[in-house]
């Protein structure tokens, strides 16, 4: 009887890890100018992003760098944007029923040519999203 609740357990805690290390974890990609307008938006990101750090991996491409330049080729943009933010894939996301495109400067910041029509709030409901699918 023992060997059998050993073996059990044994089961358990196995089927419990493989199912944890199979967890993947929710890709956002950044693409951004390097420039100084950008940066405190880029902070207000960090910081955002930091909040989910055992449910996404985030990668940074500088537009203007040589692996900058492959991941615009990659995702096929050939326009002048100072930033773009892909989570899981994606660059526009559905929040309560509004189609939202993290494209540009968020609304209110950066100059005004170059906003984009999304929030910070947007961004954290985004992430809020698709974390929670995991």
């Amino acid at each position: 009887m023992k060997k059998i609740i050993f073996c059990f357990i044994v089961f358990v805690l196995v089927t419990v890890g493989l199912a944890a290390a199979g967890e993947q974890k929710v890709s956002v990609e950044i693409l951004y100018l390097n420039h100084g307008p950008l940066q405190s938006t880029l902070k207000d990101i960090d910081n955002i992003c930091a909040q989910y750090k055992d449910k996404i991996t985030v990668s940074r491409y500088d537009s203007e760098s040589p692996e900058g330049e492959r991941f615009k080729s990659k995702k096929g943009i050939t326009q002048h944007v100072p930033l773009m933010i892909w989570i899981a894939g994606e660059n526009a996301v559905s929040i309560n029923g509004k189609e939202i495109k993290f494209s540009g400067f968020p609304s209110g910041s950066g100059p005004a040519f170059f906003q984009g029509k999304w929030t910070m709030d947007d961004l954290r409901s985004a992430l809020n999203k698709a974390t929670q699918k995991k």
